[in-house]
């Protein structure tokens, strides 16, 4: 049986690993910067050496494809993105492509030709943590996210996705929505389930809904000193009242996450009282309906907090992904090839958001998780073993062939 490099492949991890070095052993490439340019530009350099043609489209994704015997046919799609989160690991994402051109340096190596292109997909901002939101360019290929709106939206500094993909030059002219015969995405699991079983690869069998709300809690900003208890309206007391009785709230409910990843007071001075706190929470549960369900409980809980303390408060809804089941002929093709390469393995719901979410809402799409160490991601201390990124690589290689012949 065909088995990839294990050696190739981690070198090559190692090698785009250098491109955004961070002191911590991690990496940093923002989508669109200089460094998400340079790694890409390595990344071409690779595919270009296996004669695989390149292409882009209008919003950045950057597609590299290893010709099969049949141009006319639909292609075999995989991919992940490259960029990072701005003190991120070396495998999230990376692992995923770089994983793909592995699959392509075997075939070719082996001179093996499929039916199918072959494709390699590098989407452009999956991260979301310069431009929001999050899987921005396989977003805009498949049509829920116009162009025009995409390329307006700006980072912290004012810089839009449009006037970087000019500066970089990454903006091409590949159609959206063309027809894909299949997507398959390899990624770390960027959870600790895998490694707490001891199992080899996790068969994603779909991804679970996400909402992302903005809240504001509104107070009376009062000297720190001169203001007895009993007559503050404190923002950031009401936002602890709130954050405390959402998160038993959550807790009790199987399978359901809630994050606050970001807070911030405005105008902010040691010795005044908050009169207004922002923050961000991301509410998760495999299930559509229930996260919808949590976001109405929640938004009821902020204004019952508020109306007790004298605040105001306002959510804001930013975004919703519903629970999303992956084709079943895709995970079937994975458990096939797990169970021939005799790995261990169990089945898996993606806590995370992945471009996959999004392809699976326009062709055949499935993903396959390894482990990482401690289940630790966007951490500079994220960590994979050589040999469970060769696993999954070689369950990436045999799924797409696979694939090929149905």
């Amino acid at each position: 049986m065909m088995r990839v490099n294990q050696d190739r492949l981690w070198n090559s991890l190692m090698e785009m690993a250098k491109i955004g070095a961070t002191s911590k052993g991690g990496s940093s490439r923002l989508a669109l910067s200089k460094e998400d340019k340079a790694g890409r530009e390595l990344f071409v350099s690779w595919c270009e050496a296996l004669g695989m043609e390149i292409h882009r489209d209008p919003i950045g994704n950057l597609f590299a494809i290893y010709p099969g015997n049949n141009r006319l046919a639909a292609p075999i799609v995989m991919g992940s993105h490259l960029d990072t989160q701005p003190k991120g690991g070396r495998f999230d994402g990376v692992y995923g492509v770089l994983a793909a051109l592995e699959v392509v340096r075997t075939l070719h190596e082996n001179d093996v030709k499929l039916n199918h292109d072959l494709e390699i997909a590098v989407w452009m901002n999956e991260e979301g943590a310069r431009f929001s939101p999050a899987m921005l360019g396989s977003e805009v290929f498949i049509g829920e996210l116009s162009l025009e709106k995409a390329l307006g939206i700006e980072d912290v500094n004012g810089i839009s996705v449009g006037s970087e993909l000019e500066a970089i030059g990454e903006a091409g002219t590949s159609e959206f929505k063309r027809h894909l015969d299949s997507y398959f995405e390899l990624h770390i699991e960027q959870g600790p389930i895998l490694e707490d079983l001891n199992k080899e690869i996790g068969v994603v069998t779909g991804g679970q809904a996400i909402a992302w709300l903005d809240v504001e809690m509104q107070g009376r900003a009062q000297h720190a000193g001169t203001t007895p208890m009993r007559y503050r309206k404190d923002a950031m007391l009401g936002v602890s009242a709130f954050l405390l009785e959402i998160e038993g709230y959550v807790a009790a409910i199987d399978d359901a996450l809630l994050t606050i990843g970001e807070i911030n007071i405005p105008f902010s001075s040691r010795n005044t009282i908050a009169g207004t706190v922002n923050f961000t929470l991301d509410i998760r549960h495999p299930e559509t309906e229930k996260v919808k369900e949590m976001v109405a409980k929640v938004k009821e809980m902020a204004k019952e907090v508020a109306a007790k303390r004298a605040l105001e408060v306002s959510l804001t809804d930013v975004w919703l992904s519903p629970a999303i089941p992956f084709d079943e002929s895709c995970v079937n093709l994975v458990r096939s090839a797990v169970k021939e390469l005799g790995f261990s393995n169990i089945e898996m719901i993606s806590g995370a958001g992945h471009d996959a979410i999004h392809l699976a809402k326009h062709c055949p799409t499935t993903m396959i998780f390894i482990a990482c160490k401690d289940g630790i991601s966007h951490n500079e201390a994220e960590s994979i073993t050589e040999i469970d990124a060769a696993n999954g690589t070689n369950v990436l290689l045999h799924a797409v062939m696979k694939r090929d012949q149905m």
